[in-house]
């Protein structure tokens, strides 16, 4: 096993923003006939790192540019991977089109962000192609109608060794990030963070913070209360070391947010929410919609399911409210491993917009 580093951790890039300052890059060059290198993007929180190019290529018709991905400290299969952007005109009114190129996976299953038939690329790193093609359309005469074609040269040997072929993404990598920032993983250093988040709370006489599984779920719990960013735990995966740590330490309210899938798990037993490490029991789901009423064709179709996403679906088209008899399961395991700490505890599960689909109070 590698040896985890210590000390402070280093912040890394997703390969979202990796693509993207690859795409600016080419079509830069596409219309200039000249690559900027360093290369400049803005993230989606105002961040606005710079990249070296490690390739680039110009033809007639087509620019490519490289990046290479540096994870920072940490142990991501597609740290030092090069992530490959080569970007073509397209038809007149076209916008901004995806293409799988080289080692970048297509979505072949349903209860993805991404429909079946699109290149694994996911909605934000979508989003930030979409807007630096139309800053360098309006910097350099552009109609911003490209494809962008997205590869990972090594991307097909590194799939092998996520959890991509279960999930029905086949061909090689997904192009992710919703920050376009890799945070660290250790252990220890994210749950002592967690632990100083409490301290503070106590500390400053805060008497309401939320725990949340990601930035989506952070600003649903934020919009939804008013907390201000302080009261905010940023949990991750570690709800279990976050409730352990909250016995001990109590506050007077907690309310615990996430996505389905992530607190579907923690409902199921799971306290470490990392893909790696716990997956969504579909049978034990199928079960509970089974119990809610569903009938035994919609039952089965969610035990034969790909993901927790698809199993929400397929249940709110029928009319079955999957979501809110999870977050109640959830809310009462908290507070059993919460125990007789005193802490009044509500839980929310929020869709990939932010919206918010149950709450358990």
């Amino acid at each position: 096993m590698t040896d985890r580093p210590t000390g402070k951790l280093r912040t890394g890039w997703t390969t979202g923003a990796c693509a993207t300052a690859a795409a600016r890059a080419a079509y830069q060059a596409l219309l200039t006939g000249t690559f900027p290198d360093p290369v400049r993007i803005t993230l989606p929180k105002g961040q606005t790192p710079s990249f070296a190019l490690a390739y680039q290529g110009l033809a007639r018709g087509e620019a490519c540019a490289g990046i290479i991905k540096d994870a920072g400290d940490d142990p991501d299969v597609t740290h030092q991977a090069l992530i490959i952007a080569t970007v073509r005109p397209g038809p007149r009114g076209s916008g901004v089109t995806f293409r799988a190129g080289v080692g970048v996976g297509t979505v072949t299953r349903p209860g993805l962000p991404i429909p079946p038939g699109e290149p694994a690329i996911n909605p934000v790193p979508r989003d930030m192609m979409r807007t630096v093609i139309f800053d360098v359309a309006s910097r350099f005469g552009g109609d911003g109608d490209v494809e962008i074609e997205i590869s990972v040269p090594d991307g097909l040997a590194l799939a092998a060794r996520t959890w991509n072929g279960r999930l029905g993404i086949e061909g090689g990598l997904s192009i992710l990030g919703t920050t376009g920032i890799v945070r660290p993983f250790s252990c220890a250093a994210w749950i002592a963070s967690i632990h100083r988040g409490v301290d503070v709370a106590r500390a400053t006489g805060t008497a309401h913070v939320a725990a949340a599984t990601g930035s989506t779920s952070e600003g649903a719990v934020i919009r939804h209360y008013g907390l201000d960013t302080s009261a905010i735990l940023d949990m991750g995966d570690f709800i279990g070391g976050t409730l352990k740590y909250l016995r001990r330490h109590p506050v007077p309210r907690l309310t615990i947010a996430g996505g389905f899938g992530k607190l579907v798990k923690f409902a199921q037993g799971a306290n470490d929410l990392h893909s790696g490490r716990s997956q969504v029991d579909l049978g034990q789901l199928a079960q509970t919609a089974r119990e809610l009423g569903a009938p035994p064709e919609l039952v089965s179709r969610i035990r034969g399911g790909n993901t927790a996403k698809q199993a929400l679906d397929m249940a709110t088209e029928s009319g079955i409210d999957l979501a809110q008899p999870i977050a109640q399961a959830g809310r009462r395991r908290a507070m059993e491993q919460l125990g007789s700490a005193p802490i009044t505890v509500d839980l929310m599960i929020t869709d990939r917009q932010g919206r918010i689909v149950a709450h358990a109070e």
